[in-house]
């Protein structure tokens, strides 16, 4: 019941805070709930988490230190390592529907949940990229804005397109 309490409050209140570029006691503000009261990232001074990032129940997200979560963000479920880049209006997913049989309704076949992404250190995600689920995006990796990430990435990567692809390594 105490979680859910946690998680009105967020939705109601927290999510609805400002830019911290309007003011540094908003980003303090937001750092302080999710680090101290939901307890789904590291305390860090560095941590940026913007407005109307959606986390669904905050049951299946860890995130490290001295990350930026932008503004609109969708973290349905994931694992998040340090010094992570996350611009606007990224979707990073934990669940999808099934859809093998033709004979039954894929809204009528269920979902399958909790294969969250996981995004290693060092990492940037552009602006509008999805993330799909059960996805390992490799240490210092960047990808492009409105990339669609379907298959792992290797360290060290730049990725863009839909589905991405391999545009260079960094090294």
């Amino acid at each position: 019941m105490m979680h859910k309490i946690k998680l009105i409050v967020y939705y109601l209140i927290i999510t609805k805070l400002p830019n911290s570029r309007y003011g540094n006691i908003f980003r303090k503000i937001r750092n302080w709930y999710v680090c101290d009261i939901l307890k789904i990232m590291q305390k860090d001074d560095g941590n940026f988490f913007e407005e109307n990032v959606y986390i669904g129940n905050a049951k299946n997200i860890s995130i490290g230190k001295h990350c930026h979560i932008n503004e609109n963000v969708f973290i349905q479920g994931a694992t998040i390592g340090n010094f992570v880049m996350i611009a606007p209006n990224v979707a990073i997913l934990n669940g999808t529907h099934k859809f093998d049989r033709v004979d039954v309704p894929m809204i009528m076949q269920g979902e399958e949940k909790e294969l969250n992404p996981i995004i290693e250190d060092d990492v940037w995600i552009g602006r509008n990229a999805a993330v799909m689920p059960n996805i390992r995006i490799g240490r210092g990796s960047i990808i492009g804005a409105g990339a669609v990430v379907t298959k792992d990435v290797e360290p060290f990567s730049i990725m863009g397109g839909v589905p991405a692809k391999l545009i260079k390594k960094r090294r």
